[in-house]
């Protein structure tokens, strides 16, 4: 078998000749790339990729027609995130004693035809370079949502069993990197996911049973998205074992949300979650919220183990930063499974005043990681009329009736967040005093800790922020905010915060009050 695999190796070594020739590709320079699975030839527009005629335990390159099985199996676990980079796989023929792409001959390698794209753009270096902004991670977040919704029904009963084999996986090979990982910590990590995972077992049929375990990326952090044309776009998705490229959705984007936290990007983390729930709008993603501190814990435990196994090859002077990067990723995994309480926290105030801004700003800084789930009246209103956030009501949206039907899908979802053990924030008026009482009375009723704020700003201040937003779900003006200088607030209980000043100044009187 060996021998068959060197023969296999030989061969290719003129494919790559052939494809690293710029004669090939009409003259134009040509860089390649290797992996321990791959070569990538970039040309010109174009990028060719050939699989190497290797086997290890969890893959088998080592024959022609399972390099072709792989390629195909590439562009079809990418179509639903990169459709425009996977284009097509080609023959590398032998015509007349001469290689050349593509023909009807029998084919002596194959090849996965991609667009090229600047790999100085994924968003790795982007972070690095501090040039990802909201923006970006907001439609990242929507990227990944559509993908998801494209992405095909998986066996979710294959995928729940490996679920619980990657936990003892980590186990084991946690345990032989002693001098990296210490024992007891390994003890602990390891009988937390078991009980976590025991405990969401149930929850994650009932997802299968929905058909939310799906093909998903399955590899999907920073590196392994570009922006093209300036979007985002996810690429090398998992292609060598469909059921550890599938998963839950949210374990699928668990692995962004770790790679985020792991490099110090909470509050993108949080962003990126918070948009994703608004996008897919599923109340069941909010249950399976349960699950998540297990799934980004198993993704940071595997990429503690995978981190170490690089030391092996690694030269002497790559070896303590890579020991340093396997360690922080299971520091990683050992909290995000030992989550910190959730809490209810709500959010009101008079339009103007800054709920929205706050509740943004705050939601990162409310544990469990990577930060509160966000409830907005304005977006909830918007959905219930089946309009996007920035499009306008009619005035019967905001009839007292309809005003109590998107209290009580507030009060719905917080129940559903908090209950999962997540934390929640909800962004509303709550200007009727029996509106905050609702509030007060679900948190006592299931016995959440609980924080109401209600913001307070003069209306000349109201007004001058009312004027300046852009793009916002609210569609309060001024009319609105002179209105409600009349209402009657009633009893205020919840905690009042002074927010003239800027949105920093509330953000740090806003976090006293909860920690109070």
């Amino acid at each position: 078998m060996k021998d068959d695999l060197d023969q296999s190796s030989e061969a290719q070594e003129a494919v790559f000749r052939f494809l690293a020739d710029p004669a090939t590709h009409d003259g134009a320079a040509v860089k390649r790339i290797d992996t321990h699975a791959a070569s990538v030839f970039l040309a010109g527009p174009s990028a060719y990729k050939v699989k190497r005629a290797v086997r290890f335990p969890f893959l088998d390159f080592s024959t022609l027609e399972k390099r072709k099985a792989a390629l195909d199996a590439e562009i079809t676990a990418n179509r639903p995130f990169a459709p425009e980079l996977y284009l097509e796989v080609l023959p590398v023929v032998r015509r007349d004693g001469t290689l050349t792409l593509g023909g009807d001959d029998p084919a002596v390698e194959w090849a996965l035809k991609m667009r090229r794209f600047d790999e100085t753009q994924t968003l790795d270096f982007l972070a690095d370079a501090g040039r990802i902004d909201k923006a970006l991670i907001e439609e990242l977040a929507r990227a990944v949502a559509a993908a998801h919704e494209r992405a095909p029904i998986a066996d979710a009963h294959a995928w729940i069993t490996a679920l619980s084999e990657y936990v003892e996986q980590n186990d084991v090979a946690l345990r032989e990197r002693a001098d990296l990982f210490d024992p007891q910590r390994v003890d602990t990590l390891t009988a937390r996911s078991r009980t976590a995972f025991a405990r969401v077992r149930s929850l994650l049929v009932e997802r299968g049973a929905q058909g939310l375990i799906r093909r998903g990326h399955g590899d999907l952090h920073l590196s392994n998205i570009a922006l093209i044309d300036g979007r985002p776009v996810p690429f090398d998705a998992l292609e060598f074992d469909p059921v550890v490229a599938s998963g839950d959705l949210l374990y699928d984007l668990a692995f962004l949300l770790m790679d985020l936290i792991e490099r110090m990007r909470q509050a993108d983390a949080n962003l990126i979650l918070n948009v994703y729930l608004e996008e897919t709008r599923r109340r069941s993603d909010l249950d399976a919220l349960a699950a998540l501190p297990l799934f980004m814990s198993v993704r940071a435990a595997i990429r503690a183990k995978v981190t170490a196994a690089k030391l092996d090859g690694a030269r002497p002077e790559e070896r303590e930063a890579i020991a340093a990067q396997a360690k922080a990723y299971f520091v990683l995994a050992c909290n995000l499974i030992a989550p910190a309480p959730p809490r209810l926290v709500a959010v009101g105030g008079l339009s103007g005043t800054g709920k929205s801004v706050l509740a943004r700003a705050l939601a990162p800084h409310v544990a469990p990681a990577p930060g509160a789930v966000l409830i907005r009246s304005d977006v909830e209103r918007k959905a219930m009329f089946g309009l996007a956030q920035t499009e306008k009501l009619p005035p019967q949206a905001y009839t007292p009736e309809v005003g109590q039907r998107v209290y009580a899908v507030l009060a719905d979802k917080a129940r559903r967040v908090v209950a999962a053990g997540h934390s929640a924030i909800v962004d509303a008026v709550f200007a009727r005093e029996a509106e905050r009482a609702s509030m007060t009375e679900l948190a006592r009723t299931h016995r959440f800790a609980f924080r109401g704020l209600f913001l307070t700003a003069d209306l000349a201040v109201r007004i001058a922020r009312i004027g300046d937003r852009l793009h916002d779900a609210s569609d309060a003006n001024a009319e609105v905010a002179r209105q409600q200088e009349h209402y009657t607030l009633g009893a205020l209980d919840w905690m009042q915060i002074e927010a003239t000043g800027t949105p920093e100044q509330t953000l740090a009187r806003a976090k006293v009050a909860i920690d109070s």
